[in-house]
């Protein structure tokens, strides 16, 4: 019975019933100058949550810019259009700056 009930609860709450934990659905790269993007909305609830990475090689390494912004939305295709939106105006307005510093993972 409480299966039942926690099944009903997940149903009208939007969590997954294996595990309510956010989890980041992967993407192909999308190219934006020497960048690639990668966009990577977080599930919360009904919601997602702008959210995704960005990945430059440098000296042959690859350094990693990761992103979360407030903006919430009901819709898969919002999300991931604001969330490449979000990540190229980071690259244009960042520059060379973004990777400057050399470190292998930072949030942007």
């Amino acid at each position: 019975m409480a299966a039942f009930l926690k099944k009903i609860l997940s149903a009208f709450s939007g969590a997954s019933s294996s595990s309510g934990e956010k989890q980041a659905e992967s993407s192909e790269p999308v190219l934006h100058g020497d960048c690639r993007i990668y966009v990577e909305p977080l599930r919360e609830g009904n919601q997602l949550r702008l959210a995704g990475r960005i990945e430059k090689d440098v000296n042959g390494e690859t350094l990693t810019r990761t992103f979360i912004r407030a903006d919430l939305f009901t819709s898969k295709e919002d999300a991931q259009d604001c969330t490449l939106r979000k990540a190229k105006m980071i690259i244009d307005q960042n520059g060379p700056a973004l990777f400057a510093d050399g470190e292998k993972t930072r949030s942007a």
